[in-house]
């Protein structure tokens, strides 16, 4: 059940929820107030489309109540320019204070995150996070120790010899390449059978990287993290990935240095003007 309600005395009888709705299940007719189909409820996406829509804050679904939402018209909202200076400034931190994160602020950023867009709003997306350093330097020393062992009897294949590294670096030199002493990771999956599992991780990821970064934490994105799982199976196991999930995976924590300005790239992509 939608459990679609329209508060009479507030509704406008604009139709902008029927002309918001993606899948066209909302009618309007004349001044009555609008309605859904039941045979047509199956087809929604449940995007809320239609309650953030609404003017008045007459229409409320799922049973959402539209007071709970925040309101876009008074809320403040970051500008063109501080988005672009949180884009421009935003860096990859390979340096952490070996501190945990406030518990608080990693489930209030992990709250938002789940608002990330997927494809047709499946919202099938799982988080699993570090959040204790503790659970991380387990990880770590787990990671290192088959990495040795597998050096010695010669079974990481060529693709995957900048690991090969790993574990010297980190005894004799504290040089952690794969997990860049980061207290936290986040790793954000998705079914292979939903309908865009690679763009929904990747979208998600790249929201929390912005979202984190603007709380004042480091970020940096985690490809190894698909190396290890490819050579250590059981890793994969470990973190709660669940099988035949499409991932990407991000390290977060404080900064152990700060960045003073931006860097300068603005032409390090390719522009073109597409004509037909």
């Amino acid at each position: 059940m939608l459990d679609l309600k329209i508060d009479d005395a507030l509704c406008t009888r604009c139709g902008l929820c029927a002309k918001d709705c993606i899948v066209r299940i909302i009618a309007q007719v004349g001044d009555a107030v609008p309605v859904i189909v039941p045979d047509d409820e199956v087809k929604c996406v449940k995007c809320q489309h239609c309650l953030a829509v609404c003017p008045t804050g007459a229409l409320s679904i799922l049973g959402k109540n539209p007071a709970d939402s925040i309101d876009l018209s008074t809320a403040a909202l970051p500008n063109k320019e501080q988005m672009s200076n949180l884009i421009r400034g935003r860096r990859s931190i390979r340096h952490y204070r070996d501190e945990n994160v406030d518990p608080a602020l990693i489930a209030d950023l992990l709250a938002t995150l789940a608002n990330a867009p997927t494809g047709v709003n499946k919202m099938a997306l799982t988080f699993s996070v570090i959040d204790d350093k503790e659970t991380m330097k387990k990880l770590r020393a787990k990671v290192l120790s088959s990495l040795e062992k597998m050096a010695a009897e010669n079974r990481i294949p060529e693709q995957y010899g900048y690991m090969l590294a790993a574990p010297a670096a980190y005894k004799n030199h504290s040089a952690d390449i794969i997990f860049r002493g980061a207290p936290h990771a986040i790793i954000i999956s998705a079914p292979q059978d939903s309908p865009c599992p690679n763009m929904d991780t990747a979208a998600a990821i790249a929201f929390f990287d912005l979202l984190a970064q603007s709380a004042g934490l480091g970020t940096v994105w985690w490809g190894m993290l698909n190396m290890v799982t490819s050579l250590m199976p059981e890793i994969r196991t470990e973190l709660g990935i669940p099988p035949r999930h499409i991932f990407c995976a991000m390290l977060f924590g404080k900064p152990a240095i700060k960045h003073r300005r931006t860097v300068q790239r603005d032409e390090g992509a390719v522009i073109r003007k597409v004509t037909l």
